[in-house]
Order: C-alpha cells, then structure tokens, then sequence
C-alpha cells in the first residue's frame, strides 16, 4: 500500500489578526464618533476632516506605540523567567526535576516512563530550561520581529478603519449629507469587519458582527447627542 503524506494545516497568523481587530476596532469607532460629534456641534466638513485626520494621526501613533511596549514587556518577563530558570537547574536540579516528573505525570504517564525522559533531560541543560519555560510557565519564546511588527500592523490598521468613516466628508461639502453617508458606510464597515472578525475568532460571525456595529453605533450616537446638546 503506497504511503501518504501526511499534511497539518494550522492557522498560525493568530498575533496578526489579533493587531488587526485592535487597530481596525478603534480605528473604526473612534474617528466615526469624533466625526459624528462635531457634526451634532455644526462644524463645517473641512473642519471635521481636519479634526479627523489629526485624531487618526494621534490615534496610530499611540496605538502603534501601545502594541509595541505591550510585546517588548512580553519579551522582557520571557528573558526574565528564562534567567530564572536556567538559575534554578544550576541551583537547584532536583528540585527541578521533580517538577518535570509532576508534569509528566499529569499528562497520565508511569514513573516508569517519565523517569528516562527527567534524566535525558537533566543532560540537556538548553531542553531542560526550553521544557520548563513551556510546559511549567506557559510562555512561549517571542519573536525578536514582533513588537515592531505588531507596532506597525495595529497603527496601518487603525489608519485605515480611521479613513472610512472621514472619506464622505473629504468628498461631501455638506456635513449634514456626509454624516449620513458616513453612518450608511461605517455602519456597513464595522458590520463586514465585525463578521470577518468573528470568522478567525471563533465567534459566531453574525452575532460578532451585529456586536460591533452595536459598539461603533453607540459610541457615535452618544458624541452625537452630547456635542448637539452643548452646541444647542
């Protein structure tokens, strides 16, 4: 009987698209609000569009900067734990040992099975420290690339939702017509993100979306109310 190959296909883009909902989430909301409450205040349409796109200038900016010393703390406690551990082995081996042979044991094996595996692994310094740094602490080591990528794919992200709501006032002189124009196109945005979103989360994609329009709707509506009531 010919052999097959076997092929895995696992979704690994897991931190990407996690950047992506934070940055396209507020990127979405935050200007449409901003937009939405300066037309409840009468302002004019450039006025909006320039208050707009100082607002997603700032908003990346710090939304980038949030992503990337949220990875570099990540990075810090992994070396840190890391340092630790490799401490911990040198200081106390047997110690250490026992804690591989309770996880090992956890996961249903005999003394008789996991007792070759602790002592291989007490020969292995560098496995040793890899074994317990996952299997003890849960961290997985993170990539030195990250924190500027995740930096970048949360500000580009937040830009680009920031844009969708501001576009009717760029094209629209008449901030009545292109608050219109700006909900009909936010409101059917976040309805398509949120749906895409709720896709690579596991949600449910319609109860996701509809999720997300509610939170973009109310934000707005709320800087709307305000800004028309202290204009008034």
């Amino acid at each position: 009987m010919p052999a097959t190959n076997h092929m895995e296909r696992h979704f690994t883009a897991g931190q990407i698209v996690h950047d992506i909902v934070i940055g396209m989430s507020d990127g979405l909301t935050v200007p449409f609000a901003l937009a939405a409450g300066l037309s409840g205040a009468s302002a004019s349409s450039s006025i909006v569009v320039t208050a707009g796109l100082a607002e997603v200038a700032a908003g990346s900016i710090a939304m980038g900067l949030g992503g990337y010393l949220a990875e570099r703390s990540d990075a810090d406690h992994y070396e840190n734990e890391r340092k630790r551990e490799e401490a911990e082995i040198v200081e106390v081996p047997d110690t250490e040992a026992d804690e591989v042979a309770e996880i090992l044991a956890s996961y249903g094996l005999e003394p008789n099975e996991y007792w070759p595996v602790v002592n291989a692994l007490r020969k292995r310094p560098e496995a040793w420290v890899d074994f317990m740094m996952r299997f003890e602490l849960g961290l997985e080591k993170p990539d030195p690339a990250r924190a500027l990528q995740s930096a970048l794919t949360i500000a580009g992200s937040y830009i680009v939702g920031g844009l969708i709501p501001l576009l009717p006032y760029i094209i629209i002189p008449q901030v009545a017509k292109a608050l219109k124009v700006s909900v009909l196109v936010t409101i059917s945005a976040l309805f398509v993100f949120g749906y895409v979103k709720g896709q690579f989360t596991g949600l449910r994609p319609v109860w996701s979306a509809f999720q997300t329009v509610f939170i973009g709707a109310l934000a707005s509506a709320a800087a709307f109310t305000i800004a028309k009531a202290i204009s008034a």
